[in-house]
């Protein structure tokens, strides 16, 4: 019997004819099993001329850490500032964001696999390429900067010159991000003649970081920060990130725009690696609308100043304290991502097990989760279960067909891969009740022969982050 490490797959789905609301509900509580999450947000007009953007729930999973103020700021050594610049189109909610570092940090990137990739994006992944470390990253919100050719790259390169300037650092060290409108070069007057005041803003306190994360929204309802401290090696230290995003979200950068820090002691190689295995687990398990961003980018940053020990293997027992922490804050901002998701309704969480590895078990969740017609059922209160199991099949993961078992919160709906009395008012309630509420659909199945839905009550003891890499499920018959 092989059991899988699961992951979180978060995803939203589009109704256009839908007027958008405020978010009505948060998650439910993570699970220790793989996962696709749908939630649905909207605003009024009114809400949307608003310059003040509320910061959305973050619910992490459970582990040896505890959520804190401070976002990106949170960790030793980062300061944060957020202002208007006047580079939006209209209104005058902030659209600059800057993050700072007292010392040089060990950097790492993860950005979209979209070829026709944003300058800013092109720009990071060069400069990344040829250091391990920067200083700062600049975030515009306004335009995107993306298929804006030679001069676009140029925008970039100057406006980090100047910055680099203004920090008294090596223009190497500093990195851009933006979002907007493709094909927008950025507004280089705005953001340039801007720039001394936001550096003067920079500051270490709670309030310097949820300004940037509120600066660096788009068609966001809500910012996305989110900070913890723990113990890696016996030592205090902490990890800290911002994200924004809500349309054009899917796998292969779906994360939109990020920004990760903390103050643990990490050499480059293994920062990289970590912070690679973590976007894997959560932004890229993420879709929205199925659109691919040409801007997705995360940025992680470590000053090392929180004078834990250095961490050089990615074996050891600190970097998997470390890579639980980074993975919890990572799959929080995910999770605040898939539900500020444009034009959704309700949230669908769909658990595989039975698979042999976390590929296979995530392969079919994101198939189920992705089919327009398991969507269009639970929209439409339809507790469809052969939709679902269609979905399954074609994910491409080969399975016993007669080992398919569905259910739909508790309520079973195929066992043995074969169809069963179930009570199919009670079920299309279970659907309305959540879509009234914006709350949780959860779709349970199961592709292997050791667990039955039926006659099992399945107990995950791990938290979220943990079981990525040791799980443990308990079957209580």
């Amino acid at each position: 019997m092989s059991l899988f490490t699961p992951q979180n797959h978060y995803v939203s789905f589009n109704f256009p004819h839908l007027n958008r609301c405020k978010i009505c509900n948060s998650f439910g509580a993570s699970r220790t099993n793989i996962n696709f999450k749908v939630f649905a947000v909207a605003m009024t007009e009114n809400e949307a001329a608003s310059n003040s953007v509320p910061p959305a729930p973050i619910l992490l999973p459970q582990g040896p850490w505890k959520q804190i103020p401070g976002g990106v700021t949170a960790a030793k050594g980062f300061k944060a500032a957020g202002m208007y610049g006047g580079l939006r189109a209209k209104g005058e909610k902030p659209d600059l964001a800057l993050l700072a570092c007292d010392v040089d940090a060990t950097a790492a990137g993860a950005f979209t696999k979209n070829v026709v990739a944003a300058a800013p994006v092109v720009y990071c992944k060069s400069v990344l390429e040829d250091s391990t470390t920067a200083r700062a990253v600049l975030i515009n919100a306004g335009q995107a900067n993306a298929a804006t050719g030679d001069a676009g790259y140029q925008d970039v390169i100057e406006c980090s010159n100047a910055l680099a300037k203004l920090l008294q650092v090596d223009p190497g060290k500093v990195l851009i991000e933006s979002t907007g409108v493709i094909g927008q070069r950025i507004k280089k007057d705005a953001l340039l003649n801007s720039l001394p005041k936001l550096v003067n803003l920079l500051s270490p306190s709670a309030a310097g970081a949820d300004s940037a994360a509120v600066a660096i929204t788009t068609t966001d309802l809500v910012s996305k920060s989110v900070a913890i401290q723990s113990e890696v090696g016996g030592t205090e230290i902490r990890v800290g990130g911002m994200a924004k995003g809500s349309g054009m979200i899917h796998p292969n950068m779906a994360t939109m725009l990020g920004v990760i820090t903390t103050d643990a002691l990490i050499s480059s190689d293994v920062w990289r690696k970590m912070v690679k295995v973590s976007v894997n687990r959560s932004f890229n398990q993420i879709t929205v609308d199925g659109d691919t961003s040409t801007n997705d980018a995360v940025i992680a940053l470590a000053s090392g100043l929180s004078g834990s020990n250095p961490i050089s293997s990615i074996n050891s027992a600190e970097a998997r304290q470390l890579q639980l922490c980074l993975d919890a804050v990572m799959q929080g901002l995910a999770k605040s991502i898939a539900s500020d998701g444009e034009g959704a309704t309700c949230l669908i969480e769909v658990t595989v097990i039975g698979a042999g590895n976390e590929a296979e078990a995530g392969l079919v969740a994101r198939s189920v989760a992705s089919s327009s017609l398991t969507k269009a059922a639970v929209y439409g209160r339809d507790p469809n279960w052969g939709r679902i199991a269609c979905a399954a099949g074609y994910a491409g993961v080969p399975f016993n067909p007669n080992a398919l078992q569905i259910s739909l919160g508790d309520i079973l709906l195929m066992d043995r891969g074969q169809p069963i009395l179930f009570d199919r008012a009670a079920a299309s309630d279970y659907l309305r009740r959540a879509g009234e509420v914006h709350g949780t659909v959860k779709i349970q199945i199961s592709i292997g022969e050791f667990v039955n839905f039926g006659n099992c009550i399945i107990v995950s003891l791990d938290n979220l982050a943990a079981v990525f890499w040791n799980l443990r499920v308990h079957i209580i018959c």
